[in-house]
C-alpha cells in the first residue's frame, strides 16, 4: 500500500531524509500526453495506437507511464538503465520529480519532464540543468 501511495499522482514528491543527492548536469526536454509528444494516433474507429516504431499499430494507453502510473506534473521520463523507476530528482525551474516513464529517444543523461499543457512543454524546450538525484534505496552505493 505504501508503494502505491508513493507512486500515486496525489503524493507529494520529496527526497528521502538523511540521504545525500548525486549532482549531475543533464539535458532536459519537456513533453505532454499529446500525439506530437508521445507518438500516437487514432485508428479509423478511434482506438489510440503507437504511430511509429517497433510497436506501430499496437494499442497505446494515453497518459499512462511505462511504470503504470498516470502521468502528472512531476513525472520524469529517463533512461531507466541509468535512472530506474522511483529515482527522485530536483530540476531547477521545474521542481521535484520522479522517474516513472521512459522513451526510445530518452537515452543517457537526458530526461524528459512531463507538463500538462503542450505549450508549456514547448516553452521549456531543451535546457541543460544541474540536477540533484536520489536513487531508490536498492540502487544506492553502500559507504
Amino acid at each position: 500500500l505504501l508503494a502505491a501511495v508513493l507512486l500515486c499522482s496525489c503524493a507529494t514528491i520529496r527526497p528521502p531524509r538523511g540521504v545525500s543527492p548525486i549532482e549531475k548536469t543533464l539535458e532536459t526536454t519537456g513533453y505532454c500526453k499529446c500525439k506530437k509528444c508521445t507518438g500516437w494516433r487514432r485508428t479509423w474507429y478511434g482506438k489510440p495506437v503507437h504511430a511509429y516504431g517497433q510497436r506501430e499499430g499496437e494499442y497505446k494507453p494515453i497518459g499512462i507511464t511505462a511504470s503504470g502510473t498516470k502521468a502528472h506534473k512531476g513525472t520524469i521520463a529517463a533512461d531507466t538503465t541509468r535512472y530506474p523507476f522511483g529515482t527522485i530528482m530536483y530540476i531547477p525551474g521545474y521542481g521535484y520529480g520522479r522517474v516513472e516513464d521512459r522513451g526510445s529517444a530518452i537515452q543517457g543523461d537526458h530526461i524528459d519532464l512531463f507538463f500538462t499543457k503542450h505549450k508549456d512543454a514547448v516553452q521549456w524546450g531543451r535546457q541543460t540543468k544541474r540536477v540533484r538525484i536520489w536513487l531508490p534505496p536498492q540502487y544506492r552505493r553502500k559507504p
